[in-house]
């Protein structure tokens, strides 16, 4: 009888042991979506990490931002409901220098399991590398359902979808300092040429119109090369944007000296420009709206992306001090295009841990920090109003579900080189007015690589 007894509890120990070792998707199913706070993808790996099967093991994140920035801060708020979920730790190791670290770390071995990529340039050679992993262990349905097809499209590299979008912010906004605009009487334009009208308006009423500056330390000229993109939508097709990001279009063509043409027409009237054309170069970015808000204003416009809030003197207030309207079309023919940048992720390395973490960047919850605390967009179009921290943010987001098409930043597709380089430098001369266009779209030719 002892004997038997012994047997008995050593079998109960077994079997405890057996049961703790299978964890606990083995004993029971994973929470539900009410239960974690989100939906996630069926059947897949990030069903299975809730379930508790990864739990203790860590995922690395690589990115153009550094951990201890606001961007950091919210990337960690936004991975805490995943964490929490599943047991996975996310370490964040970004950097100011990302662009030519990451490309150190993947040719020494060492890539991170996932990047946070500014640039889909970039994401795409090292996906023509064959260094990232495509995402066709997440259904087609359940992206269908997450992202308009335009986002995959920028996930999308010779046919292979290897990436997913996450966050983005709107270029293509024109904001003006809303108290003063509506004691003025003036009315939001629905079309180019009434913009142009009302800047002729605004000048004949003793101001001027536009804040412009371009400089930005290294990477000054940038805010003229969105001002091109936002035209070459508005001026062409976007076959023509297209073939122009890919270096198949010159510079130097009828289509793009056309759109730089239509911008140089205010920028370089020092009617409507605060400071003239010559202060253009030498204005910080970041200082050319505070204008708006001097009383009486000294500039009424300036386009930028909704992150240029952050800029704003302290205390404006959205809807009392400040509002922003669509920058119009011009030529109805191209419908009313965005421009946009945001940030898309890629898996370098095949675990499934990190497979749970790309399933969780396809939910807007993964994008919680910056909804709640500003500065960019989910790219989900399942994303709610209640997700959003502010009613610029979503009003923002509806401006871009309504566009007829957009395109991502033009100069963040292009070969650094280019992009980033000769494009930013050549385009700054010809403001400055040290170069003829002509003299400057040939140089920015000559640059991209052969």
């Amino acid at each position: 009888m002892k004997k038997t007894i012994w047997q008995l509890l050593g079998l109960l120990v077994i079997s405890a042991m057996f049961l703790s070792a299978c964890g606990p998707s083995a004993t029971e199913a994973p929470a539900g979506p009410s239960e974690v706070g989100f939906d996630y993808p069926p059947g897949g790996a990030l069903e299975a990490a809730i379930g508790g099967e990864y739990a203790g093991t860590t995922v690395t994140v690589d990115g153009a931002f550094e951990g201890n920035d606001p961007d950091g801060v919210k990337f960690d708020q936004s991975m805490k409901a995943f964490e929490d979920a599943t047991g996975i730790d996310v370490v964040y190791v970004g950097n100011k220098e990302f662009e030519g670290t990451i490309s150190v770390r993947v040719d020494a071995g060492d890539a991170p399991d996932i990047v946070d990529f500014p640039q889909p340039g970039l994401f795409a050679s090292f996906v023509r590398s064959g260094d990232v992993k495509p995402v066709d262990f997440i259904s087609d349905e359940w992206l269908s359902q997450q992202y308009n097809p335009g986002w995959r499209e920028f996930n999308t590299v010779d046919g292979v979808e290897a990436g997913v979008m996450h966050r983005y912010s709107g270029k293509s906004l024109v904001w003006y300092p809303k108290a003063a605009w509506d004691a003025a009487g003036y009315e939001v334009p629905q079309t180019w040429d009434e913009l142009v009208a009302l800047t002729q308006q605004i000048a004949d009423d003793g101001d001027t119109a536009w804040c412009i500056g371009i400089e930005s330390g290294a990477a000054t000229g940038w805010v003229a090369t969105d001002w091109t993109e936002d035209m070459m939508l508005r001026t062409t097709s976007l076959e023509n944007y297209d073939a122009w990001v890919a270096g198949e279009l010159p510079f130097d063509s009828p289509e793009v000296k056309k759109a730089i043409e239509t911008w140089s027409e205010v920028w370089f009237n020092d009617a409507y420009v605060n400071g003239g054309r010559s202060s253009i170069v030498s204005t910080a970015f970041g200082d050319a709206p505070t204008g708006m808000f001097s009383d009486p204003p000294q500039c009424w416009l300036h386009r930028q992306a909704n992150f240029i809030t952050s800029f704003f003197p302290e205390g404006q207030v959205y809807g009392t001090d400040y509002d922003f309207f669509y920058l119009p079309p011009v030529d109805e023919a191209y419908g009313r295009p965005f421009l946009v940048a945001g940030d898309l992720v890629a898996m370098f390395n095949d675990r499934p841990e990190v497979r749970a973490l790309m399933e969780y960047f396809t939910t807007p919850q993964s994008a919680s920090g910056w909804l709640e605390g500003g500065g960019a967009i989910a790219a989900h179009q399942t994303a709610t109003r209640e997700m959003y921290g502010s009613d610029l943010d979503y009003g923002v987001s509806q401006l871009v579900a309504g566009a007829t098409s957009f395109r991502f930043d033009g100069s963040d597709l292009m070969p650094g080189e280019v992009g980033a380089g000769s494009f930013w430098e050549h385009i700054s001369s010809y403001v400055a007015g040290s170069e003829d266009l002509d003299t400057a779209l040939q140089a920015i030719d000559a640059s991209w690589p052969r």
